[in-house]
């Protein structure tokens, strides 16, 4: 048996570096989240009131300076860490500690009394679907009895309005006596249904746009629909307007017509009334045109406000002893935390100015003038790992004159047209966009018939890839697309 020790040279990272990846991947409003929680725990670190915290790299042009790499980022965040500790260990024997106290402490004093109205105090109050039903019920003239049937059904609504548990089971809930017949909750139903908004109350979605119905003004086009609706669902669903007209005996441009009103109807009349939070798309950076350049600079929403408290740091120094090592351990977190803040922004701010550079024509011409962009060549131009630009460009945005884009939209593999020329995807998808736009309402366009176009124009692309275009701009295959004029 032959036992040798061999040496080998491996990479790896450290938890805190794994850590610092992870941070750099986040969404910016999961950064900022993560921000606030660890503003919240750690006594070391305070918001900063005003601009004269440490400088982010606000702006740059696509035709400035090189762009700083991930290593000199790091070395500039320990370099002003250095000089940090160095103001805050170069006064220990001035003053003293109670006056440091003090300071601070009138300083957070005068922040918290500044008579400014919280933002809490600002934001609407939110009807829900219950309370708004409620409401309503409250003003009818209605027996107690029935108010409480009424009351039933309605606490019993999803949040989409519907009435998902059978009729029978609600029938013990209120406590009445005699107890509550299904004849009696039925008519709290009708009742139930009879409020605003439309469609509330249904317990299948046939029936929910039937109670919509009434809205429809014209007495020819409620019958159609109520037919519809009642007997044909499943065609308005597969928006199959042919079978519709032959099932009803009707032309195809009246059945379309209706078709096309009920779909304006409400499906789910509860979801206006949805308390859920929405998220927004803050965008990260913010491109406009300056004196004839595009300039590219960070969007201060997205940017924490958060520096080291050099006040409670000098009086830790002070005092520090080996039983304060957890303390000890929550500065060294802190200044951690605003090393990764400064490079976050860094080098999202020169991964974004190095995309510009290479995309001025999509800002100036639109979608088709967009250049084939890999990760590696912003990689070499930042002087990052194409990793990193990977995990830069994944959930941060820019908002640009012509709308506001992920970053990964900006990158796309080089197709060559027929006269050897290289074009993106995205100016492929583009001009399939286009092509769909100006094509005849009552004749469009099949995927094959816009893959011949493409190639009349030099553009050689599979249908496929057509069609996989096609279904990225959420764009209804040539069926659906078909209108029928109406004589």
């Amino acid at each position: 048996m032959d036992i040798r020790a061999d040496h080998r040279q491996t990479q790896t990272l450290s938890p805190r570096l794994q850590h610092a990846v992870r941070l750099l991947q986040m969404s910016s409003l999961d950064f900022a989240t993560m921000v606030r929680d660890t503003l919240g725990k750690n006594p070391f670190l305070e918001t900063e009131e005003g601009d004269d915290g440490e400088a982010l790299p606000a702006e740059a042009t696509p035709d400035g300076g090189p762009a700083q790499s991930d290593g000199e980022a790091a070395a500039a965040a320990t370099d002003d860490r250095e000089t940090a500790d160095a103001g805050v260990t170069a006064d220990y024997d001035d003053g003293n500690d109670r006056d440091l106290w003090q300071a601070d402490s009138g300083s957070r004093l005068r922040r918290a009394e500044d008579g400014e109205m919280s933002a809490l105090d600002m934001m609407p109050v939110e009807t829900s679907l219950n309370a708004h039903l409620h409401s309503q019920l409250n003003v009818l003239p209605l027996e107690p009895r029935d108010l409480a049937l009424a009351r039933t059904l309605v606490e019993s609504l999803d949040d989409d309005g519907y009435l998902r548990t059978p009729i029978e089971e609600l029938l013990a809930v209120p406590e009445l006596d005699p107890p509550a017949t299904l004849h009696e909750m039925q008519i709290a139903l009708k009742r139930v249904q009879s409020l605003e908004p439309s469609g509330v109350g249904a317990r299948t979605v046939s029936e929910c746009l039937l109670l919509q119905l009434p809205d429809i003004v014209c007495p020819d086009q409620r019958a159609m629909a109520q037919a519809i609706v009642h007997d044909h669902l499943k065609l308005l669903a597969a928006r199959d307007v042919n079978s519709l007209a032959r099932e009803l005996g009707l032309p195809v441009a009246r059945v379309e017509a209706v078709c096309d009103r009920i779909r304006r109807l409400d499906p789910r009349p509860g979801w206006r009334f949805s308390t859920a939070q929405v998220a927004y798309v803050v965008p990260d950076v913010v491109v406009k045109k300056v004196r004839g350049q595009w300039a590219v600079q960070l969007n201060p929403a997205i940017v924490p406000k958060v520096r080291l408290n050099h006040i409670y740091a000098q009086l830790f120094q002070r005092h520090r002893t080996p039983a304060n090592a957890e303390m000890g351990a929550q500065l060294q977190e802190a200044r951690w935390t605003l090393r990764n803040v400064e490079q976050r922004f860094s080098t999202i701010l020169d991964v974004a100015t190095a995309i510009v550079k290479r995309q001025r024509n999509f800002l100036e011409y639109g979608a088709m003038a967009m250049k084939p962009l890999g990760l590696r060549e912003i990689a070499d131009e930042v002087g990052i790992h194409e990793s990193t630009v990977s995990r830069v460009t994944n959930n941060k945005y820019m908002a640009t004159p012509v709308g506001v884009f992920e970053l990964k939209y900006f990158f796309s593999r080089a197709m060559i047209n027929a006269n050897g020329s290289a074009c993106s995807g995205t100016a492929i998808r583009g001009l399939i966009k286009d092509i769909i736009e100006a094509e005849k309402a009552d004749n469009p366009l099949s995927d094959a018939e816009i893959t011949r176009q493409l190639a009349q124009q030099g553009l050689v692309v599979a249908r496929r890839t057509v069609t996989k275009y096609r279904q990225m701009l959420k764009i209804e295959a040539v069926d659906r697309r078909r209108r029928h004029s109406v004589n």
